[in-house]
């Protein structure tokens, strides 16, 4: 690998953006367009392909940031519930409202929460974007597909398979 590869890989792995990369370790290169090209170019690149996946692999032991722990994260944000955080209670004609105590929550409950205030009307708890949390792990699991796949057999037998569009209207309105 070359000195310029391993500035771009390095470069790469920071945001892993390829065009930002191939322009830092490339810096004649003007355009974008000609950037995000050979970027890609780059990335097909054994020994870069290497490169990097060996720094993503030491990056994840060294950080134990691994894709099992963002699906728990993400899991714990989804999933939390309202009623985890709070207890409301009657009292008479009035509604008492009963935050838990943080140390009777569990480390998934925890987790959930994006801050805990004093605000005016009292302690206010704010949760994580439970439905971004979802988005994220249905993508995830496959469970959106935003791509629409067309496949088929063309039949060599097919006494239409030449015709142009414009024939085989002619031929249907004939028909």
């Amino acid at each position: 690998m070359t000195e310029k590869q391993k500035i771009f890989a390095d470069e790469y792995l920071i945001d892993l953006n390829a065009t930002r990369a191939y322009r830092v370790a490339y810096p004649n290169v003007k355009k974008d367009d000609t950037a995000a090209v050979n970027g890609s170019k780059l990335l097909r690149n054994t020994k870069v392909t290497k490169y990097i996946q060996e720094r993503m692999q030491e990056r994840q032991q060294r950080t134990e940031v691994t894709q099992d722990r963002v699906v728990q994260e993400l899991a714990a944000i989804a999933f939390a519930k309202a009623t985890d955080y709070v207890t409301i209670k009657s009292h008479g004609s009035a509604a008492v409202v009963m935050i838990r105590s943080t140390d009777d929550l569990t480390e998934e409950q925890i987790r959930a929460i994006a801050g805990i205030k004093e605000g005016a009307n009292g302690i206010e708890i704010k949760l994580n974007d439970k439905e971004k949390a979802l988005e994220l792990l249905g993508r995830h699991l496959g469970m959106w597909n935003d791509k629409i796949n067309v496949s088929g057999n063309i039949d060599t037998n097919n006494p239409f398979s030449g015709l142009t569009t414009e024939e085989l209207k002619k031929l249907v309105s004939d028909g």
